[in-house]
């Protein structure tokens, strides 16, 4: 049976994953918003989980800043969100 999650719960964990590659390339909030050209204010509020949804270019542009490829990206965070995990099963 699959896990009800809420999107709080899947964009959160989406914040920590890429608040810990930025660290890893010592990039600071500025430098990784102007190389991936999302503002300042809206990188922050990703990693701090506060969007309500991501579109699939932003995501794009998220794995840019950081240097990862989208997939992996996306993969460490179907890992984190564990097998169970369904985006069909999110509660709005």
């Amino acid at each position: 049976m699959q896990e009800k999650v809420s999107k709080n719960t899947y964009t959160k964990i989406l914040g920590e994953i890429i608040k810990f590659h930025r660290k890893q390339t010592g990039k600071s909030i500025y430098l990784v918003s102007a190389e991936s050209s999302i503002g300042k204010s809206s990188w922050r509020e990703l990693e701090l989980g506060l969007r309500k949804d991501i579109n699939l270019s932003t995501f794009c542009k998220i794995a840019e800043g950081l240097n990862i490829p989208p997939h992996k990206l996306l993969k460490e965070l179907n890992d984190k969100l564990g097998k169970d995990f369904s985006f069909t099963d999110i509660e709005i």
